[in-house]
This record gives structure tokens, C-alpha cells and sequence, in this order.
């Protein structure tokens, strides 16, 4: 009985806690932001704080640090020139709980040379078969605008250097597949050409880098190795981490992600991964295991992140498939082109724009579906 009473005062203290509250302290609404500055939050009532499981700081979607308990501060380097951003604080509590706050900064709403400039385009090319079309010179690609022809000004072919990041879910679902997952994984980095440089990530309730933008085969495997199954699911984290890596690098891109499952521990949205997949011109190839082939709802999220950005979905039951998933994505990526235009539109507002790309007679082309042109800040390469 004395434990039944506990149990019944501890529920209602619980029921009785007030709902924390979320609080940017600095920067102010407005404030011009330049040079290094010290982003802070709170949560209300303070010891609230306690039970925080993550927290972190993001400026348009792209995070800015991570801490796990207080003070949550974040030191950020914000650029010489002040700009409109929309800086984020989330937690997420040990109960399951997520919490956010955010704040616009003032400023001019610079929009990015690349995207104004030079519009990206990553293009797979394959003949009515399905076989990988390599050879093509810029002459034979048509790119238009929503509907407008474009002058292509930038051309890479197949043969250029490849930089790939390759997210692996290790979460504790992924234990039983995880012997033929490793197998994969090093037949696939094994496969890359002298020259390509791939990074291997792996995440779970984070996500970590096993290897760096390795050119050294023995490194990849070794790597991939150390791929092992605990945790939940920060899918969403993965793929921004990825995103950001590979923007920062110019050339043939692509992002490899394997996943069995729903997000379950990221502090980004998928809004968060749906927007940054409309403004980048890396594809994103997807395998999903298990749950992705069989729920619906899954099915529409790996669809749509893989038809917008220009890569595609894979979904398998049996883990005896997953090799020849990254078998086909790595053909894919033997065809992979990139094309690159000054946009016509002489437009400078967010709205979407369609992009279609083709190739000639009796060939299919894959590529990005168009692209949001946001301003400088909120624009992810």
C-alpha cells in the first residue's frame, strides 16, 4: 500500500508541474548580428534543465552546436555583415519531450552568388534499359526553367573526382542486419575510383564520423568495421550533418543514407530536412529496411527527400538485398553529371522553380526537380 501511494504522489506531482517554457535570452528580436557572438537559452523553471536529454543551437536549419546539459551557450562565428536569420533553441527532454524557442535577427536579405549566379544541377544519365550513360559532352544536355531554356555555363562528366558521404543507421533495431549492413558498406567504398573521397557516418540517438573524406581504400574498410547496432534514431540530424559536409565542397556530390526506421532522437524536423533538400543540388540516395517497405507513410518521406533532390529510394525486406541496393546506387553514381546555368528568371523572391534536364534520344535523365533560391543564410549547397 505505502508503494501504491508513492507511485499515486509522484503521478501527481507530475500532473501538477507546471509545462517548462522555452527562452532565447540573446540575440534580441532584430538585433544585427557580426563577427563572433554568444548565443544563449533557458528553460523555465530552471530545474527543468536537469532533466534535458540534448539541446542545441541552429541558424536556418543548420546546427550550430550541441550540449547535454547547462549552460546552453553557443559561440558562433555570425559573418562580417549583418543578416536576416532565423535562430533556433531545442531540447529534448528525457521524457520524450521537445521544447524550441525561436528569434529573427535583423538585417539585409542577401541572397547567395551561387544560387543567383550558378545554379547546380547533378544529373544521372541511363539508356532505356537502365545501363549507365558515360561519354556525354555538355553539347548533348538541354536544361530548361520552368520551361525557359537555360545556357549552360558549367559542365563535369563522370569522370571527375566523387565526393560521398555515406550515413549508416546503427540504432538497436539494426543489430540482426548489421553483419550483411558492414558487408555492403565495404563492397561499396571499395568500389569508389582513386581519387573519390568518402566520408562514413553513423548515427543513432547522434551522429559520428568513422571516417573523414578517406582517398585510402584500407581506411574505408577499416571504418566500416566499426559499424555497430545501439541507440535510437536521429535520421534527420544524419542528413543535415551530411549536407553541410558536402557543401562545403564543389563538384560531383551525392549522400548515401540507410536507414530501418522512423526518426525517433533528432533535434531537427523533418520541415527542417524537407527544406534544406529544396535548396541543395547534392542527390540523396535512400535504403530503407524494413519498416520504410512496408509503412506508407515512410515510404512517402524517403520518396519525396530522394525524387526532390535528385537520387532515389530503395526499399528492401530482407537484409540479403542490402548489397544490391548500394550496387545500384553505385552504378548510378558511374553516370553522375554536373551542369551548371546562370537562372534567366531574374527573379530574387524563395518561390520555386522547376528544372528539367535532358540528355537526347532514348536516354533518361535523373536530376533535382527544381529549387528554392532562399536568401544567403538559409542556403545549403
Amino acid at each position: 500500500m505505502t508503494l501504491a501511494i508513492a507511485l499515486l504522489f509522484a503521478a501527481w506531482l507530475i500532473a501538477d508541474a507546471p509545462e517548462p517554457v522555452a527562452r532565447i535570452l540573446a540575440p534580441d528580436a532584430g538585433s544585427e548580428l557580426r563577427g563572433v557572438v554568444t548565443l544563449r537559452a533557458a528553460l523555465e523553471p530552471p530545474e527543468t534543465a536537469d532533466s534535458v536529454l540534448r539541446f542545441s543551437f541552429s541558424a536556418a536549419g543548420r546546427t550550430l552546436c550541441q550540449r547535454q546539459r547547462p549552460p546552453f551557450e553557443c559561440r558562433w562565428d555570425a559573418g562580417p555583415a549583418p543578416a536576416a536569420r532565423e535562430i533556433r533553441a531545442s531540447w529534448i527532454l528525457r521524457d520524450g519531450r521537445r521544447l524550441s524557442a525561436n528569434v529573427r535577427t535583423g538585417g539585409s536579405l542577401i541572397l547567395d552568388p551561387v544560387q543567383t549566379a550558378v545554379v547546380h544541377v547533378s544529373a544521372a544519365v541511363t539508356d532505356e534499359k537502365g545501363r549507365a550513360v558515360p561519354g556525354l559532352t555538355q553539347l548533348a544536355f538541354r536544361v530548361s526553367e520552368d520551361e525557359v531554356p537555360q545556357q549552360l555555363t558549367h559542365f563535369v562528366g563522370p569522370d571527375g573526382a566523387r565526393e560521398i558521404v555515406v550515413a549508416i543507421d546503427v540504432s538497436s533495431s539494426m543489430a540482426e542486419a548489421m553483419p550483411q549492413v558492414r558487408r555492403a558498406v565495404k563492397v561499396f567504398l571499395g568500389g569508389l575510383r582513386p581519387g573519390d573521397r568518402a566520408t562514413l557516418l553513423a548515427f543513432n540517438d547522434s551522429v559520428f564520423t568513422l571516417a573523414s573524406r578517406q582517398q585510402d581504400a584500407a581506411a574505408r574498410l577499416a571504418a566500416a568495421t566499426r559499424l555497430s547496432a545501439w541507440g535510437g534514431t536521429a535520421l534527420h540530424d544524419a542528413i543535415l550533418r551530411a549536407l553541410d559536409q558536402l557543401g562545403a565542397h564543389d563538384g560531383r556530390r551525392a549522400l548515401v543514407v540507410f536507414t530501418d526506421g522512423d526518426d525517433q532522437s533528432s533535434l531537427a524536423t523533418l520541415e527542417d530536412v524537407e527544406r534544406r533538400s529544396e535548396t541543395t543540388d547534392v542527390p540523396i540516395y535512400l535504403i530503407g529496411h524494413g519498416r520504410p517497405a512496408r509503412e506508407p507513410e515512410l515510404r512517402r518521406v524517403l520518396d519525396r527527400l530522394g525524387r526532390v533532390s535528385g537520387g532515389r529510394a530503395f526499399y528492401i525486406e530482407r537484409p540479403a538485398q542490402i548489397e544490391a541496393a548500394f550496387a545500384a546506387i553505385g552504378e548510378d553514381l558511374e553516370s553522375l553529371y554536373v551542369l551548371g546555368y546562370g537562372s534567366s528568371s531574374g527573379r530574387d523572391d524563395s518561390a520555386w522553380r522547376r528544372i528539367q534536364v535532358s540528355a537526347g534520344s532514348g536516354r533518361r535523365v535523373r536530376a533535382r526537380e527544381g529549387y528554392r533560391a532562399a536568401p544567403l543564410q538559409e542556403v545549403r549547397r
